[in-house]
């Protein structure tokens, strides 16, 4: 948060598996830019954008899908700050006949892969998820696998190509790795971090991971934080009082109340109203967001 002015993300649709009972979750490259837009109009100063095979909805990383949202969304002139994930490809689905083995279905790639979308697309914002761990989704356990050297890699062509890592952390220890990136100069301009809070065998949702992981950040640090779930909203408001910036998204709720489906505008809109209730607080504009976190200016 800059003085009164909190960042608000909406991640539209994200790329893990989604109840398929949801009426109007985000699919298509078409479907994803509309999201983006419907964010936009509602407020957002940031749509965080995965794409989705078109077909079977699951989360990939096909380039002709990132362009296709980036390009819908450019061509209607709507003014926000594109983030677009790198967190693709880091999959790692580990045999248990064969220690360090992976089995089918796996997708770890290399850095030109990671990066490819964002070197061709220049987004002002793509994210650095600096995270090696254990997780699941459903029924399947998996690693997330970054290595340190391929996160210093994806760091300098970030840097190259001038746009701003998200360093997303999912505890304490990637909060140090990011401080050490900065300390080694991959990291232009003023340090730009997001909490992911609620991922299991990660930091748990809560005031006290919020202050102890805050505490560790590098002074200057624009930082952020956001629950899953049902925690979305409560931890929205607990980051804002704590100046923190927020996020909101089908990526990471799916529910306006228990039962009740969400889109994307409408839990923009109770970010606001959580926003103006507190009070003392506004929504920074895409405008300022850049000005904030010193983005290069699109076009």
């Amino acid at each position: 948060m800059s003085g009164n002015k909190t960042i608000l993300t909406c991640a539209v649709t994200g790329g893990a598996p989604f109840n398929p009972r949801h009426p109007s979750m985000p699919i298509t490259p078409k479907q994803i830019a509309d999201a983006c837009i419907e964010a936009a109009s509602a407020g957002a100063s940031i749509v965080h954008i995965h794409v989705r095979d078109p077909e079977t909805g699951q989360g990939n990383r096909d380039r002709a899908h990132f362009r296709e949202v980036v390009d819908r969304v450019r061509q209607t002139g709507t003014d926000i700050v594109l983030n677009l994930t790198c967190g693709m490809g880091a999959y790692f689905l580990p045999d248990p006949e064969r220690e360090g083995h992976m089995l089918p279905g796996s997708d770890v790639v290399g850095v030109d892969e990671r990066v490819a979308h964002v070197e061709e697309l220049l987004p002002e914002i793509a994210t650095l998820d600096i995270v090696t761990n254990n997780q699941v989704e459903g029924p399947t356990e998996y690693i997330y696998f970054s290595p340190t050297h391929t996160l210093r890699a994806m760091a300098k062509r970030f840097q190259a190509a001038g746009v701003k890592p998200e360093l997303e952390v999912f505890g304490a220890g990637d909060i140090l790795f990011g401080n050490t990136l900065v300390e080694e100069g991959l990291i232009d301009g003023p340090p730009m971090m997001q909490m992911v809070l609620g991922v299991q065998w990660a930091a748990p949702h809560g005031v006290d991971t919020i202050l102890y992981q805050r505490g560790l950040m590098t002074p200057g640090t624009h930082w952020g934080a956001f629950g899953i779930g049902r925690e979305q909203m409560p931890m929205l408001a607990q980051t804002l009082l704590l100046g923190g910036n927020i996020r909101v998204g089908l990526e990471d709720n799916l529910y306006m109340s228990r039962g009740v489906w969400a889109t994307n505008g409408q839990l923009v809109e109770r970010a606001y109203s959580i926003v103006n209730a507190i009070g003392g607080y506004s929504v920074a504009t895409p405008a300022e967001t850049r000005e904030i976190l010193k983005l290069r200016q699109p076009g």
